[in-house]
């Protein structure tokens, strides 16, 4: 069950941080290249203020009522050709919309059945799935710009949930261990954690494994971010930054193969 104080909160700070984010860049720093391909600062911004306005006022009945996405072609068209300090008291004035929706929202309206993008889930579900969206894009502007992240609390850990659903799915199809292999990860840094993963007729995340064939060494955000496809495995592995241990074709399999979603 979705917690409605976690999950508003965590949203509430994703907000925060993109707004901080608009009022620190200059005119070129709104111009980098993002880890998106094709995408600079901006986009990134704005592909977060498009999907807020069309969340904004939504709250579904069913799970076959869709949101509304023609916010996005509204959010772009008022967004065309304005200055970045308009640009960003329009993602600004689109947040507030947003703030406003969720002082209103109930434990109730959580577990409603709604839409998500990874199919027909409950709509606090689809709430996480934006804290995520804004977690991960937000890294996406600061880590070209060489600024440090908060990767701690809440928001990075039902963040790191997103992957850790998805973990069975990576190992079994991405890195793709053999039935009766086994891997752990181990994370460090400010969600340290192992994330055990057995292949038993298909790959399922267990608590522990006492004798993995290959344990992966990684920090939290070199993780989500090769996870997401946002960095490049080789350079991780050349520096160092991702290592394992035991079955050596397992490992660089696994180094090389964390990505399911960009």
């Amino acid at each position: 069950m979705t917690d409605l104080a976690r999950t508003r909160d965590s949203l509430l700070q994703c907000y925060d941080a993109i707004e901080d984010l608009c009022d620190r860049m200059t005119a070129d720093q709104w111009q980098v290249q993002s880890l998106c391909p094709d995408w600079t600062a901006r986009d990134v911004v704005k592909h977060l203020g498009g999907m807020e306005r069309v969340m904004s006022g939504w709250v579904p009945d069913s799970s076959d009522e869709l949101p509304d996405f023609n916010g996005f072609s509204t959010f772009d068209a008022d967004s065309d050709g304005q200055h970045d300090g308009a640009f960003a008291q329009l993602v600004s004035d689109t947040f507030a919309v947003r703030r406003g929706d969720l002082a209103k929202l109930t434990q109730e309206d959580l577990e409603r059945p709604s839409w998500t993008p990874v199919g027909v889930k409950t709509f606090g579900r689809f709430l996480e799935i934006r804290v995520f969206d804004f977690w991960v894009h937000e890294r996406d502007i600061t880590t070209p710009l060489q600024w440090p992240t908060d990767d701690s609390g809440p928001r990075a850990e039902i963040s790191l949930a997103e992957v850790t659903g998805s973990l069975g799915f990576i190992v079994g199809k991405r890195v793709g261990l053999p039935d009766g292999a086994s891997i752990v990860f181990h994370i460090t840094g400010p969600l340290a954690r192992d994330l055990s993963v057995v292949v038993d007729g298909r790959a399922k995340v267990v608590g522990h494994i006492d004798s993995p064939d290959v344990e992966v060494t990684t920090d939290f955000l070199t993780f989500m971010q090769l996870a997401c496809g946002r960095i490049d495995p080789q350079a991780q592995i050349d520096d160092g930054t991702i290592s394992w241990a035991g079955n050596g074709e397992f490992g660089d399999r696994a180094a090389r193969n964390l990505r399911f979603t960009m």
